[in-house]
């Protein structure tokens, strides 16, 4: 009797090797796997974008921005400061235009609000509502000045980008709107706080005088 050799008892793979994919509960799971890793697939995909790109960039412009301080000397962007502090109509541009611009840029987020210390208290709300106004225009061309909210800008000009347009247009008019709307801002709460202050003021004083009759 012929000995049946081992191969003869495998059976023949089929042709066909197409292997469909699951469906139903396990269908719905994989699909979860799949999406849940592609999350953070393409968050390394924007990391690594991220770390060849616009990292470098912010460690220079640090660094010259840094230098660019010792040249001037911080004695001077705090004579600014001061100068914002006189009042009149025609320190508003100062107060809410060349002070914020000045803050922001040298300063940085969000050690640029300490430059209202040279203002009175009834100029430092409206300071404060120019400068953290502005911490997001000035990253178009100068994303050193708020590095850790750079992606407001990035999620603006994404758009531009898949048009294959030019985002230096953006980023200059970005600038641009901006300056104008933080001028605006400081001198409206600078209206708005000076009318707050006065009405504190009469209560106070017709509270006092209350107080004296009854007394």
């Amino acid at each position: 009797m012929p000995v049946t050799s081992l191969a003869s008892l495998v059976p023949l793979a089929t042709s066909d090797t197409n292997v469909k994919p699951p469906t139903g509960f396990f269908g719905a799971m994989a699909d979860a796997a799949t999406w849940f890793i592609g999350l953070f697939q393409a968050g390394g995909v924007n990391f690594m974008g991220l770390v060849t790109g616009i990292v470098p960039l912010l460690v220079v412009l640090l660094t010259a921005i840094n230098a660019l301080i010792r040249l001037i000397g911080p004695e001077r962007i705090d004579k600014v400061g001061e100068m914002a502090a006189r009042p009149g109509l025609q320190w508003y541009p100062v107060r809410y235009l060349v002070l914020p611009f000045l803050s922001v840029f040298f300063l940085t987020n969000p050690m640029c609000y300490t430059m209202g210390r040279f203002l009175p208290e009834k100029y430092k709300p409206a300071f404060y509502d120019s400068a953290v106004s502005f911490v997001h225009p000035i990253t178009g061309i100068f994303p050193h000045a708020n590095a850790g909210e750079l992606f407001v800008y990035l999620g603006i000009a994404g758009g531009i980008t898949t048009l294959g347009l030019n985002t230096s247009d953006l980023a200059v008019r970005y600038l641009l709107v901006g300056l104008v709307v933080i001028l605006l801002r400081g001198i409206v709460t600078e209206i708005i706080t000076n009318t707050m202050l006065s009405r504190r003021s009469a209560q106070q004083q017709q509270t006092q005088q209350t107080e004296e009759a009854t007394a």
